[in-house]
């Protein structure tokens, strides 16, 4: 949705300038306010004509499972007050591009039917890092429908080493 994404990025950027020394740290408490951002009755109450802008804080704050450093109530309260709570998720995502960009990195997910030990996915690390170029931060995800085999998705890229997408292929020439 481009207009999220032109409502978010100026907050990003202006946050990343501001706290891009702290960037680990500020982004935990983003991402657990942008978690929170997108539950559904949450933004119903936050629109709400009735809700004032001290209820949504309070209402967010309470539910968090840690207390949030003041810069981050600020950026609450900043954000709450001019009725941006939706855009909160895409603020966590480009900052988190911010952050990636500044250390040359990017966030990956690899789509798994199985769970991945820590050695099979430090070995599956070295070989993305190779095929990708760049250092990657992988995040995994448990998707039986794969049968085996692995999907990894970086960025707009993809590479679909599953057994679902092999099958696909299969059927694909037998059909041509």
């Amino acid at each position: 949705m481009a207009e999220i994404a032109t409502i978010a990025r100026p907050y990003a950027e202006a946050l990343f300038k501001a706290h891009g020394s702290e960037a680990a740290s500020t982004s935990e408490w983003l991402d657990e306010l942008a978690a929170l951002a997108s539950n559904e009755e949450l933004r119903q109450f936050a629109s709400s004509p009735k809700s004032s802008a001290e209820q949504v804080i309070g209402v967010m704050t309470g539910a968090l499972k840690s207390s949030l450093p003041e810069i981050a109530r600020n950026f609450l309260r900043l954000v709450v007050e001019n009725r941006r709570l939706a855009a909160l998720p895409e603020i966590a995502q480009q900052f988190r591009i911010l952050m990636n960009a500044s250390r040359g990195t990017s966030d990956a997910v690899v789509y798994s039917a199985f769970d991945i030990d820590a050695a099979a996915l430090n070995g599956l690390s070295g070989v993305l890092e190779k095929r990708f170029g760049r250092k990657l931060n992988l995040h995994v995800q448990l998707q039986p429908d794969l049968i085996g085999g692995v999907r990894v998705v970086v960025g707009d890229e993809v590479l679909d080493a599953s057994v679902k997408a092999r099958l696909e292929q299969m059927k694909v020439a037998l059909t041509a």
